[in-house]
């Protein structure tokens, strides 16, 4: 089954209590080598944390672009991983052992495969 990893970093601004240093990109190397050396790797990338670009189209079809993460947010996606393990307990063990699990929080959603006839 497919497993979206969503790495959620605490943002600058959150009062949330976190260790003294993040995760280094030596820890996330070493996080992506066991993935990937388990088979279970999809796709995976780290993605901007200081820009972002939100589009909502109203109920009159106007579309509101609006740039910038959201200060308001107190965690900001930096990065995802896409895994195919057996279940669920295997796709959670996966995020507990991701880097960005001890800065932040690891979301874990289900990829629902389409409808095959």
């Amino acid at each position: 089954m497919k497993y979206l990893l969503l790495i959620n970093t605490l943002s600058p601004d959150s009062t949330e209590e976190r260790p003294a240093e993040g995760p280094t990109v030596e820890d996330f190397m070493a996080f992506d080598k066991a993935v990937s050396d388990a088979g279970v790797k999809l796709d995976g990338n780290a993605l901007d944390i200081s820009t972002a670009t939100t589009v909502h189209v109203r109920v009159n079809g106007e579309r509101v672009v609006t740039d910038g993460p959201f200060a308001e947010t107190r965690e900001i996606v930096g990065g995802y991983y896409l895994i195919d393990v057996p279940d669920l307990d295997a796709a959670l063990d996966w995020a507990a052992r991701c880097p960005g699990a001890r800065f932040g929080t690891v979301e874990v959603r289900t990829v629902w495969e389409p409808f095959q006839p």
